[in-house]
């Protein structure tokens, strides 16, 4: 055995990008013979949530409000954006009552944990509030967090939290990055060296997405992966959608997720009258996932804040050509490796973080337009490019390296 890890995540596994990193570092050090429990927050109603490999005995829940009577806090898993594609809470409209209800909960849950498996590790995902538990509950055992960029949105978001998480992280041995901007922001606000940070990135499952065995012609299947949401872009995507169909009757929108809440509502009453232009697939797992990835052509990416979008990747690997809004992880991590693969549309200006200038709305529309209208002329890829930086396998040896330095 090479040694004990205990993982956090303070969100529903199954349901987000950092749920889908966790499984896979899971499912591969389970491989390379660590020994790992893992710490997770779920509605009452999944009561049997599944991570990687572990065994149920392993995983070691908060239950929140969501289905049944008597959960660990009375409400909603607080989602780390504030649009989730599930009922959650906002941490921004969280009570002073019920953060405190929050941090207790998960105290006394990690000391009862800890001190039944005796982990050699902690592993930590998102800077925020779970994270910054870690040293005051076990300030002697080496601590790694990764940052999946939404902990310093969220620094945005709510100011009022914004010390208590730096306070606390900051006292991480380690810290795992998707890129590069995110290293020299993170050490920037906990005021940190550097050193202590490592671009590891995100992977893929080669397994599981790769090129359909034939690349029939097809008519222009064009995919959007993600939540109903307008910082997704989604609305704006719609629109677009609307002018390429007067000129291309056979294209099809396939919209692979989900939303809760008004602004999903509208965005799916919207989607329900362009049927049947948008067709909608719900929330897929990652082999149905694939499966519809090689049955489209583009895969296209309106969103106006993403860390690392590992979608794109996957996307490219089943064989898409790939259209995405010019974001940061995007230029710096994922076009060097496409090529002219992937078409790139100018973001309108931000009055937010993720909130674009109304008067730049047209032209991000027109833009849509004229890019994914490009890539129908291109059609679909005929070779896969070398992804070979984006596999799990990769990612996890970068980690796994921290884990070995630390132990």
């Amino acid at each position: 055995m090479q040694g004990r890890i205990l993982h956090l995540l303070s969100q529903r596994p199954s349901r987000t990008g950092s749920g889908v990193t966790l499984d896979a570092i899971v499912r591969l050090a389970g491989r390379a013979g660590w020994s790992q429990q893992a710490v997770v927050g779920v509605p009452e109603s999944e009561m049997n949530p599944v991570l990687g490999n572990l065994e149920p005995s392993d995983i070691h829940p908060v239950f929140f409000a969501g289905g049944g009577r008597d959960p660990d806090l009375d409400f909603p898993v607080p989602g780390m954006s504030d649009v989730m594609p599930y009922s959650s809470s906002v941490w921004s409209q969280l009570s002073d009552k019920s953060l405190a209800a929050y941090r207790r909960t998960w105290r006394e849950h990690l000391r009862q944990v800890i001190e039944s498996f005796q982990p050699d590790l902690i592993h930590s995902n998102h800077i925020w509030l779970l994270s910054s538990l870690v040293k005051d509950i076990a300030p002697k055992l080496p601590a790694v967090a990764t940052c999946h960029a939404t902990g310093l949105r969220q620094m945005e978001l709510c100011p009022g939290l914004k010390n208590e998480v730096v306070r606390g992280c900051r006292r991480i041995d380690r810290f795992c990055v998707l890129r590069e901007d995110h290293l020299r922001q993170l050490a920037g606000t906990l005021e940190i060296p550097s050193e202590r940070i490592t671009v590891t990135g995100v992977g893929y499952r080669d397994e599981l997405f790769y090129p359909a065995a034939n690349s029939a012609p097809r008519t222009g299947e064009l995919l959007y992966i993600g939540k109903y949401s307008a910082a997704k872009g989604l609305p704006w995507l719609l629109d677009a959608v609307e002018k390429l169909a007067i000129d291309h009757p056979d294209l099809r929108l396939h919209v692979a997720g989900s939303g809760a809440g008004p602004e999903a509502d509208r965005l799916l009453s919207r989607m329900e009258t362009m049927a049947p232009v948008v067709v909608r697939h719900g929330q897929l797992d990652q082999a149905a996932l694939a499966d519809l990835m090689r049955r489209c052509d583009i895969c296209v990416l309106p969103s106006f804040y993403e860390g690392v979008p590992l979608v794109l990747v996957e996307a490219a690997a089943c064989g898409c050509r790939i259209v995405s809004t010019a974001l940061p992880g995007v230029i710096e991590q994922i076009a060097p490796h496409l090529g002219d693969r992937l078409d790139l549309v100018p973001l309108p200006r931000l009055a937010g973080i993720d909130q674009p200038v109304s008067e730049d709305l047209p032209r991000f529309v027109d833009d849509l337009v004229v890019a994914l209208g490009g890539a129908l002329d291109k059609g679909r890829q005929t070779s896969p490019p070398d992804l070979a930086h984006f596999t799990w396998d990769a990612v996890f040896g970068r980690v796994e390296n921290i884990w070995r330095e630390l132990i």
